[in-house]
């Protein structure tokens, strides 16, 4: 007998995009300032955007311009620098921008990249699938090993390969 295979679409919410027009860089009269690990955690390193509501800033500072608001809680981005309590960070499509680290959170999550994927019962290529994921979708991000991530969402828990995702380092282990 033929186990049916439930296919949920989950569609993307994804609303980033530019803020109003503003011009790069410090502002008049400033340079950008030295940078470096302070909190004592890797660079680089994911997490994911804690608020709704997100400004991606072109400086260390609320001084600076906003480059981009993001309008999504749980997106994943790339640590990739760090300045007292700012974060420099590199988002899926590789916008890079300053971010408070109070709009952070270390809980770790996984975008859907590139076209739809197949949410799978088991980490092999062969397993049943759960759900279809549309490009786009975040979920929470349990583990990972081996090439493939346990990832929940919308109450479906199954696995992905690490490289239909965006959130993880090739060949990271996460438990």
């Amino acid at each position: 007998m033929r186990q049916a295979l439930q296919m949920v679409v989950l569609l993307a919410a994804l609303a980033p995009g530019p803020a109003a027009a503003q011009s790069q860089g410090a502002p008049a009269g400033e340079t950008a300032p030295r940078t470096g690990p302070v909190s004592g955690l890797p660079v680089p390193r994911f997490v994911a955007l804690r608020a709704s509501e997100v400004n991606l800033r072109t400086g260390p500072g609320q001084r600076y311009p906003i480059e981009w608001v993001y309008r999504r809680a749980g997106l994943p981005v790339e640590v990739i620098d760090e300045f007292e309590t700012w974060r420099r960070v590199r988002d899926w499509e590789g916008s890079i921008g300053w971010v408070h680290q109070n709009l952070l959170t270390g809980d770790r999550s996984a975008l859907v990249a590139g076209k739809q994927r197949l949410l799978r019962r088991a980490p092999e290529d062969g397993a049943p699938g759960l759900a279809l994921l549309e490009a786009g979708v975040v979920a929470r991000l349990e583990r990972c090993a081996e090439g493939w991530c346990k990832l929940e969402v919308k109450g479906f828990e199954g696995w992905l390969r690490e490289d239909e995702i965006y959130g993880v380092e090739p060949g990271e282990k996460i438990r």
